[in-house]
């Protein structure tokens, strides 16, 4: 199944919904990273968060970022996602080895550790909006529901998962994001919370063959969901050889200076998908004239 998110009202719109299947892209992101299983499984988890997140977002240029820093041994993840499905996202470190959790899952708390979530909307302002919060849990999820209610005031609740083979590749991967409206009555808000407890995780429900508008239509059950369409979804990195010069056209020009007087070429790796760029001393020449 090709990785897409579907939208989705219901309660006669007081509720919002956004459902994710995202395997691809995950796999895309371990095989460009190497990242080890638990790393695997929170980069993929924020990516499918930041998939959606993006979509909400209402201009055709809209970027939003997600960064987690924390004092886990992975320290840091970073995505970000446009308002088309497009995402990418690095790991501070790719490769984490931890014991599962108690619960016999990968610890992906304990790779993140005690830190901070910032989430950043850059829509075409003078100043893009920022805004942070504490880690509830590190589990991801978690967070991203804590910071919509901390910084955004918008009640919401956000399942993401990752499954991995016995291989060490991407099973399954998606999410699902359910937000309250401040119209949507006591009665839609009890009955979503009913029904939430009684669907299995995300990985069970998407490698029992559950697509994402089956988990939205079994979240949203009895408050007539309407879905208002779909989306492609990919890990797709926008770097290329143009923005990488610009980048280096800003740097210092003794620093130019004195990269050429070394008579090396120097190489430049985009962070996003680890794609190199070799820029011999002639090249560096042209961009002090």
């Amino acid at each position: 199944m090709d990785d897409y998110m579907v939208r989705a009202i219901a309660a006669d719109g007081t509720i919002r919904a956004f459902a994710a299947y995202t395997r691809n892209t995950v796999e895309k992101a371990r095989s460009l990273h190497n990242t080890s299983p638990v790393v695997t499984a929170a980069l993929g988890r924020l990516l499918t968060a930041g998939a959606m997140m993006g979509s909400m977002m209402k201009g055709d240029k809209d970027v939003i970022t997600l960064r987690m820093e924390g004092s886990g041994p992975m320290k840091s993840l970073l995505v970000t996602a446009d308002s088309h499905g497009n995402v990418k996202g690095y790991p501070g470190n790719p490769v984490v080895l931890l014991p599962a959790n108690s619960a016999g899952k990968l610890d992906v708390a304990g790779a993140i550790g005690v830190g901070v979530l910032t989430v950043i909307k850059d829509i075409g302002m003078k100043e893009p909006y920022s805004g942070t919060c504490e880690l509830v849990s590190g589990e991801i999820a978690e967070d991203i529901t804590y910071y919509y209610a901390s910084s955004e005031q918008t009640p919401s609740s956000v399942g993401l998962g990752v499954l991995m083979t016995p291989d060490n590749t991407v099973n399954v991967a998606g999410g699902f994001i359910i937000q309250v409206m401040p119209d949507a009555t006591e009665e839609t808000i009890d009955k979503i919370e009913h029904n939430m407890a009684q669907i299995s995780s995300v990985t069970t429900l998407l490698e029992s063959g559950k697509t994402p508008e089956d988990i939205l239509n079994t979240i949203l059950d009895g408050l007539a969901p309407e879905m208002l369409g779909t989306m492609p979804v990919g890990f797709n990195c926008n770097c290329s050889r143009q923005r990488v010069e610009s980048a280096l056209a800003l740097i210092n020009r003794q620093e130019i200076e004195d990269m050429i007087a070394d008579n090396e070429p120097i190489e430049i790796k985009c962070h996003f998908c680890n794609t190199s760029y070799k820029f011999e001393v002639e090249d560096l020449k042209k961009l002090c004239n």
